[in-house]
């Protein structure tokens, strides 16, 4: 059992925190109450990111020293809004929001995940027709062991996951939010995520 805290109460957040949950851990799941968010990384070990990413730099560098040696597990993409509120554009282009944490928090340990699905897609992987890739990356080993461990209790198989290197590796997979609006438009709001077919 692990102590969790998954920073964001929205779809993504409930459904994470459901999940774990139900797969033995100890979940906190913090909202905007002042505070908070502050209160349960501290008591965390691994604390998640589901906040909207274009808050996310601003919100989390204020928690420097409660996420001070902790994993921070970055769900979330940093993107700017087109006319129909879909992500249009990157908000970090030649960077990523998991590689301005990283900068920005330099002693704790930043893995970047989950980021190029739709949220039902998370915990359910296997309800896919065929399966999905979920992606790592970040700069520590021993982090990216821990949450390759979370992503097995959500369903993930070993073949699914692929390490990609360093931090500096998230910004191919935030790079994919853009493929979103286009399948949505394309496809309607149904589940899918990338896979890398071998």
């Amino acid at each position: 059992m692990t102590m969790i805290a998954v920073l964001g109460n929205g779809r993504v957040g409930g459904n994470l925190a459901k999940a774990l949950t139900l797969s033995g851990h100890e979940v906190t799941v913090v909202d905007r109450e002042p505070g908070a968010a502050a209160a349960a990384a501290q008591t965390a070990r691994i604390v998640i990111n589901a906040t909207p990413g274009v808050g996310s730099l601003e919100r989390l560098t204020a928690l420097r020293e409660e996420l001070r040696g902790k994993i921070l597990v970055d769900v979330s993409n940093a993107t700017i809004d087109g006319p129909d509120g879909l992500p249009g554009d990157l908000m970090y282009p030649g960077s990523s929001l998991a590689e301005q944490l990283q900068q920005a928090l330099p002693e704790t340990r930043v893995v970047k995940t989950l980021n190029t699905m739709l949220f039902p897609v998370m915990t359910a992987p296997a309800a896919l027709d065929q399966p999905p890739t979920v992606f790592l990356s970040g700069q520590d080993p021993e982090a990216k062991q821990d949450v390759r461990g979370l992503l097995i209790d959500l369903g993930w198989q070993q073949e699914w996951i692929t390490d990609l290197g360093g931090i500096e590796t998230a910004r191919a997979t935030e790079a994919a939010i853009l493929f979103v609006p286009h399948v949505i438009r394309s496809s309607g709001f149904a589940p899918f995520a990338i896979s890398i077919a071998r």
